[in-house]
Formats: structure tokens, sequence, C-alpha cells
């Protein structure tokens, strides 16, 4: 089955074709570039190229895999929306899963490790992963200094994504290279087994985490002097 994995969660604008079969996973094309301003203006395209490179068209997709979050408001919104409204187009269900599930689950090695990612406002969105790359603390958003803090507490040997590396003097542990934004194979990896049984597809809610900086009006403004 051909898969298409959309990811608008953080600076990095990604878009994938991954065949999943009974056994495996394989990504058949790839495209990630990193513009925090352009999530809007990318991810169309990259969606029709990663079809074109592999030679296939809309209706041959059978799922469609969103990283959910956690993200800033306006990029996390693209990549959903694209997602929620070719899964009604096509008929196709929409599996969600934590963004940074995709960064934390790919590197885990055994040991509890933090993945974080630019929340800004001097923040991070970060998890705690155990050694199999289960998620076992967060999503959460707030200081660096918090997450280091409770990472230690459970053991995490390192820390990895973008947010790890931008605050790396904060948090205050080793960092690991790769991924640093989330990965597409780890994304359709972690809704596989979604995927191969067919289940119904998700509501791709957001996962924003906190309130956004635009609020509306409470009080009409007067007009005349």
């Amino acid at each position: 089955m051909l898969v298409l994995v959309v990811d608008s969660s953080t600076p990095a604008v990604t878009a994938a074709l991954v065949e999943v079969t009974p056994s495996a996973v394989e990504i058949r094309a790839h495209r990630c570039t990193v513009d925090a301003r352009a999530h809007g203006e990318l991810l169309a395209p990259q969606v029709d190229a990663v079809l074109t490179e592999a030679g296939a068209r809309p209706a041959d997709l059978g799922a469609i895999v969103a990283g959910l979050g956690p993200g800033p408001f306006t990029g996390l919104r693209v990549g959903l929306v694209t997602a929620a409204t070719m899964s009604q187009v096509l008929g196709v269900p929409a599996y969600g899963v934590c963004s940074l599930d995709a960064i934390g689950h790919p590197a885990a090695a055994g040991e509890p490790v933090l993945a974080a990612s630019d929340a800004r406002r001097r923040e991070i969105y970060w998890a705690i992963y155990d050694g199999a790359g289960q998620r076992i603390v967060g999503p959460e958003v707030g200081a660096p200094a918090v997450a280091a803090e409770r990472a230690r507490e459970l053991g995490a040997s390192a820390a990895v994504g973008d947010g790890a590396h931008r605050y790396a003097d904060a948090l205050g542990l080793p960092l690991r290279a790769e991924p640093r934004y989330p990965d597409a194979g780890a994304l359709v990896t972690l809704a596989a087994e979604r995927i191969r049984a067919g289940a119904p597809g998700d509501p791709l809610a957001p996962l924003y985490l906190r309130r956004p900086d635009a609020v509306a009006a409470t009080a009409r403004k007067p007009v005349l002097p």
C-alpha cells in the first residue's frame, strides 16, 4: 500500500511517499526543506514531487500519515489541513502521530532519551522516551531547564531534536545528531500497525499545548472621536 506522509510541526517541511507491506516499510520518495516561514508554499509542491518521482497519482494512495505536533499554530495547521483534505477527497484514512515520537523513537538506543523541538519564547516542546523508544513523559512545553531536570530524574542519557541543539547549554545532556526533525520513516512506522489492520482514520487533532499569541478583541473600539 502506498502511504503519503506529511509533517509541518517544525521548521522542516516534510513529504514522503512510503510503501507499507505486511512486513516492511520502504520510502519510495522523500522531500524535506527547512524553512520556518514557508510551510504553506512548500508542502503542496513537495507532495506533488514525491508522487511524481514514484510514478504515482493521488488516487494510488491507500492512506495518509500526518505529524500532529506539538508545533506552532500556523505551520502545524498546514500539514494537518493538507492531510485531512486529501483524506476526505480521496476517501482514504488519515492517521496522526505525535511528531516528537518521530524524533524520540528512532533515537532510542537502550536508554531513555529526551526529544525536543523549538517552541520559541525560549521554550521547547519535549517528551521523554524509554530505551525501546516508547514515550513515557509528555508531550509538554516549557523551559529547557525543566525538561532537563525531568530527563535526568528518569536517567536520560542524551537529547535529540532541533530544540535540543538550540538549547544544548541549558539542557546539559549529550546530543544525538539525528534525527534533528521528525523522521518520515518513523512517522509511518509508528502508524503501520493501524494501516495494515485497516483501522478507521483519526480526527487529526493538533497538539498545540498552549494558547495562540493572537486573541480575539474583547471590546469594540470607538470609531468616532
